[in-house]
Parts: C-alpha cells; structure tokens; sequence
C-alpha cells in the first residue's frame, strides 16, 4: 500500500511536473505570440507613418503644384496690363461660363435625345435646333442696338445669361429625374444664354483691352480660357454624373452661380459707352485709295462694313458652318454606322479632343502669323476646311475624322483672329464693340445652319461631307471673287492717281 501510494504520490508529483511542463511551454508559446503581435503592430504603425508621410508630402506637393500652376495662369492672364483694365477678370469668366456649359453638355449626353434611337432623335434633334435659331434669326437685327443702347448695364446683362443657365440647370436636374416635359425646354434655355453669353461678351472686349493690346491678343487669351474651361468642367462633371446626372447639373448650376457673381464685380468700364456710336450711324472711316469724297459716311450693318472686313466675316461664317455640321453629323454618323467596331462614344470624344487642340494651335499660330495679312490667313483656312471635308468624303475612316476634328478647329480659331485683326485694323473704334456684337450673332447663326445640314443630310460619308465641302466651294468662291474685284479697283484707284 505504502508503496502504491509512494508510486502513486511520485505518479502524481511526476503528472503535476508533467503537467506543469505543459502549462509552461504554452505560456513560452502565448508569449512568443504576444510579442509576434507587437512586433507586427509596430511594424504597421510604422509602414503606416511611412505611408501618411509619403501621402502627405504627397498631398502638400500637388497642392503646392496646384497653387503655383493658379498663380503662373493668374500671372498670365494679367499679364501685359490685362489686370489692371480688368481684361483679366473677363478671361476668368470665359474660364468659368465654359466649365459650366461643359458640366451641362457631359449632363444631358447620356439623357436627352442620344438614348432614343436615331429614327427618333433626329427629329427632334432638328425641332431642337430649329428652336435655338429662330430666336436668333428674329433677334439678331435687335440684339446690336439694343447692347448698344444698354450702356449702364452691361454687366448686368451678363450676369443675367449666367444667372438664367443656373437656374434652368437646377430645373433640368429635377426635370431629368422625374422625366418632366421641361427637359426640352430647359435644355433649349441653356444653349440660347449660352449664345447669348458670347454675344454680351464679345461686346464687352473692345472696352477692357489694355495699351498696345490687340483685339487678336485678348481673343487668344479668352479662347485658351475657353478650352481649358471646357477641359476642367467636363472632367469634373464626368466625374460627379458617377452619382447621377442631376449631381453633374447641380455642379453647373454652382459653377454659373460663380459667373454671375463675376460678371457683376467686372470693372465699370464695361457700362461705358464713351466716344461710342452704333454701326448704323455716322462713321468716320479712313478713305479707301483713290476716294475722293469725304470720309464720313453712311454706314448700314453689315453691308456697310469695308470689304475686307466683310471678306473676313464670310470666311469665319464657312469656318462656323463646318464646325456645327461636323459636330451632330458625326454624333448620329459614329453611333449608327461605327468605324471598325471601334466604340462611337470613345472615337467622338476623340474627334472634339482632336478639335479642341486644334483651337489651341490655332491660337498660338494666329500669334505667330500676327504680322501676316489677315485676308490670306482667311482665305487659306477656308481653303483647307475644303479640302479636308473633300478628303474625310472620300477616304472616310478613323483617321479622317480626327484629322477632320483637328483642322475644324484649327481653321475656326485662325478664321476668327483674323477677322479680330480686320475689324481692329479697319473699323473705326466708335463702332468697333457694335460690330462684334453683331458678327458673333451671325457667327451663332451660321453655326446652327450647319448644324441643321448635319440632321438633314443622309448618314452617307460621301454625301454628308460632299455637300458641305460643295457649300464652303460656294462660299471660297464668292469671297476669292469679292477680294480680286477689291484689288482690281484699289489697283485702278492707285493708277489713276
């Protein structure tokens, strides 16, 4: 017994020492563990600091970017005396009235009539644009006398075109949600203020331009404000519509909020109608060669303009009409007959990409060629808008279009600060703010036209781009045979005297 119970008080000393072995190398292992665990914890806090540090810096260094690009785009936009005759804060605005019509445009192309089928959107794509023209078609004749007679409240009146996209982009997200019957009409609100933002706008130049500025320079500057404006709000509404489109036209309604406020803080001298006349009044012009009457005459709108600024009127007018037509004839084009199964969408994004740096080489060769004679700068983008839509006619594929795009907008950018160095160089400055009030109504116009062609005509390459390469033949001819007829008679004019 006595040894059973030794043996078994061994046994029992031997299991407890057994068992305390145990029990001590798994408070080894809990152990081990628990500094595995720390080591690992400190080791991500660590990775983690690391982490928020490079994000940081990161984050401070874009943001320094980001101040440091403002301030140079700030510093030029100012630069030359623009600050201080207030021509800056007008290419701020250009900035902001783009990036909100870019938000409305990415908006509405994914809800308006793009989603119908395309026997159904033409339409009422046409009934659309019929409606944006007829306004200007009516008003067009009153739009220039009546800026002109609107002297005190120039300002406001562009604050009222941003103020009005605002609020019909706040009924546009609301309509576009509830599929309201005010979709149309909103939509056809913002396009007809945007319009007449560029009108207003276009007034108000002539009076901010700073000493030994061009009309050329700060049409260049506010294009380039233009295309990044689009660039930025574009990119940013097609960020924001992930969440919906009415969130996109929320942003837009901010952004034309914005424009209004900047519109109003413009300087006074947009009101000033000192020393100014209207194009239908009297005009001392400088005598044409060979003139011998006096230099005061009776100016009429357009038909009185000089020739040559009227030769320049004609080219921006085909330039414009390729532009409208090129833009909604490719949007039903690319969509229902795609180009080597490439994605319409992704290919039409590329052809205004392609547009919109073809605009931006326009503004920077239109400032190199600034000593050039104007009328054959016109001539010559006329000259190749035609024969580029010859080309896209008749080898119609991925290529062409782009090129297309590309040269659109370089010859509509060239066109135009051409005929900005016409009316500077020959209209006189009482009735210089007049004339662009008016012409950039006909540039409008005449941009609708061509957008009407791209509804109407067959969705055919060769037919679409045949009949308008024919149309900008019509008009190059017209103005070739205006502009030797001029040289013919100044020749005469010289001779005889």
């Amino acid at each position: 017994m006595g040894t059973r119970n030794g043996a078994g008080a061994g046994m029992g000393a031997g299991s407890a020492e057994g068992g305390g072995l145990p029990g001590a190398g798994g408070g080894e292992e809990s152990t081990s563990r628990r500094l595995r665990a720390r080591q690992a914890a400190a080791t991500s806090k660590r990775a983690a600091a690391k982490t928020g540090s490079v994000i940081g810096s990161g984050a401070r260094l874009a943001g320094r970017g980001a101040r440091a690009g403002a301030s140079r785009v700030v510093q030029f936009t100012g630069s030359k005396g623009a600050a201080e005759s207030g021509l800056a804060k007008l290419v701020h605005l250009q900035f902001v009235s783009a990036a909100g019509d870019a938000a409305v445009a990415v908006s509405l192309a994914g809800t308006l009539f793009f989603t119908l089928p395309t026997d159904q959107a033409r339409p009422q794509v046409a009934q659309f644009l019929l409606l944006t023209m007829a306004p200007f078609a009516i008003v067009a004749p009153f739009i220039g006398p009546f800026l002109d007679r609107f002297r005190h409240g120039r300002r406001w009146a562009i604050g009222v075109t941003c103020a009005l996209r605002g609020f019909l982009c706040w009924v546009l997200a609301d309509a576009i949600v509830n599929g309201s019957v005010w979709v149309f009409p909103a939509a056809l609100g913002c396009l007809v203020s945007s319009k007449a933002f560029t009108v207003t706008r276009a007034s108000a130049v002539p009076r901010l331009l700073p000493k030994d500025f061009t009309l050329v320079n700060a049409n260049s500057r506010i294009s380039l404000a233009n295309v990044a404006g689009a660039a930025v709000g574009g990119g940013l509404a097609a960020a924001i519509s992930q969440l919906g489109p009415s969130w996109s036209l929320r942003f837009a309604f901010a952004v034309f909020i914005g424009g209004t406020v900047l519109s109003i803080l413009l300087p006074a001298r947009v009101d000033s109608s000192a020393g100014e006349r209207d194009i239908g009044g009297l005009l001392a012009l400088p005598p044409a060669p060979g003139d011998e009457a006096p230099s005061h005459r009776v100016l009429r709108r357009f038909r009185s303009l000089r020739p040559s600024v009227l030769q320049g009127l004609r080219c921006v007018l085909g330039a414009r009409l390729m532009t409208g037509f090129l833009t909604l004839y490719l949007a039903f084009m690319l969509r229902e007959q795609p180009i080597s199964h490439v994605n319409p969408t992704l290919l039409l994004g590329l052809v205004v990409a392609a547009a919109g740096i073809g605009n931006s080489l326009g503004t920077v060769t239109g400032n190199l060629l600034k000593d050039k004679a104007p009328e054959r700068i016109g001539l010559t983008v006329l000259s190749v808008d035609v024969a580029m839509a010859i080309i896209t006619a008749v080898l119609y594929g991925i290529v062409t279009v782009i090129a297309m795009g590309l040269v659109a907008g370089l010859c509509g950018q060239l066109a135009k600060l051409s005929y900005d160095a016409l009316v500077q160089r020959d209209v006189p400055e009482v009735v210089r703010t007049s004339v662009f009030a008016r012409s950039e109504t006909a540039f409008q116009i005449s941009w609708v036209i061509g957008g009407a062609l791209g509804i109407i005509l067959p969705l055919i390459p060769q037919v679409g781009f045949g009949v308008v390469a024919f149309l900008l033949v019509g008009v190059l001819t017209w103005t070739l045979v205006a502009w030797r007829r001029r040289l013919s008679a100044e020749r005469l004019a010289t001779d005889g005297g």
